[in-house]
């Protein structure tokens, strides 16, 4: 029976006021709440009487990785703890730690998902930069149209970077649709996604969803943006505490940058198989290759170019015969 189906629940927090308010959504606007799994990375300072998962610290449906946030090492790090946290559970939610829910999430997630395979897509990853929610102004301040993930730039130091707009017909659309990028805060899929593709723990913050992108589709996944609106995520933040405004991230930056060049191979000659290598478990899937990722989604990482078809939010697979543009 669907609910009977388990979802792990990933979710990285750092000293996030909006913690306890998302896991306690997440479990009210669940239709099967006993169903939930939760794998918590909480990097938290004892003095913030707030950040307190003492409620949950018994509740068997909890796995909490207790970090003191001076011990912290970023995002990906914290992310690739959360998914050790994983037992096997069906299907895979990654978070942030502010979200806020539709009613009955979890079977709108799950119906998604099959629904996708149904329609062609063997290995669903839905995933999307999600609306915005204001904890200060919330429900009325919420965005109620599914955003879609489209390309930015690449910047110089080696990350792609995407920015979202309003999924254009959305109205229309029966399934998710196919995309070309990852959103970090909103990824649901097969849960074995936590033993496939293993966060990188090198990496900082920029290029960690390009390179998980890349990355899920050599895997075999299939990168699809969900049509309606599930869930909402708080953006800005502007006053909250971030890691990298308690720590030093400079040579964090340089390494995590030079791992997103080696790996893609921006602005040079791709890496050969032996430099490959050296980032397992943390390179490439057996499925498909960076080269039918880079068709697929009209990007040459090399050259730095990327179609007109992209440019124009066409959805992917790219065509063959195509524009280029800086």
């Amino acid at each position: 029976m669907a609910k009977h189906e388990t979802i792990f629940v990933n979710i990285a927090s750092y000293r996030d006021p909006e913690l306890v308010p998302t896991i306690k959504d997440c479990l009210e606007k669940a239709k099967y709440p006993e169903r939930l799994r939760f794998g918590i990375c909480w990097q938290h300072n004892p003095e913030d009487e707030w950040d307190n998962l003492d409620e949950f610290k018994d509740d068997k449906r909890f796995r909490i990785d207790e970090v003191d946030s001076k011990d912290a090492k970023g995002v990906c790090w914290a992310r690739n703890r959360t998914q050790k946290l994983w037992v096997k559970e069906k299907y895979t939610l990654q978070l942030d730690s502010h979200h806020r829910f539709i009613e009955n999430w979890d079977e709108e997630c799950i119906k998604m998902y099959k629904n996708s395979i149904k329609a062609g897509y063997p290995k669903p990853l839905l995933t999307s930069y999600i609306p915005s929610y204001d904890p200060k102004n919330d429900p009325d301040g919420r965005i109620n149209e599914p955003w879609y993930l489209c390309y930015d730039r690449i910047a110089p130091e080696g990350p792609l970077h995407t920015k979202p707009h309003t999924m254009i017909g959305w109205e229309k659309e029966k399934n998710p649709v196919p995309s070309r990028f990852l959103s970090a805060h909103f990824i649901f899929t097969d849960g074995i996604f936590n033993r496939d593709v293993q966060y990188d723990p090198s990496l900082y913050f920029h290029g960690e969803e390009i390179t998980m992108a890349v990355r899920a589709f050599t895997w075999g996944y299939d990168l699809l943006a969900p049509h309606k609106v599930v869930c909402w995520h708080h953006y800005g933040r502007d006053f909250d505490v971030k890691h990298w405004s308690e720590h030093e991230f400079e040579l964090r930056d340089k390494v995590s940058f030079g791992r997103v060049r080696q790996l893609l191979g921006v602005g040079k000659v791709k890496c050969r198989p032996c430099q490959l290598r050296q980032l397992e478990p943390y390179a490439f899937g057996p499925h498909r290759t960076l080269k039918q990722y880079e068709e697929y989604a009209g990007i040459n990482f090399t050259d730095v170019t990327v179609q007109q078809f992209t440019l124009d939010h066409h959805y992917p697979p790219n065509p063959t015969e195509y524009e280029t543009a800086k």
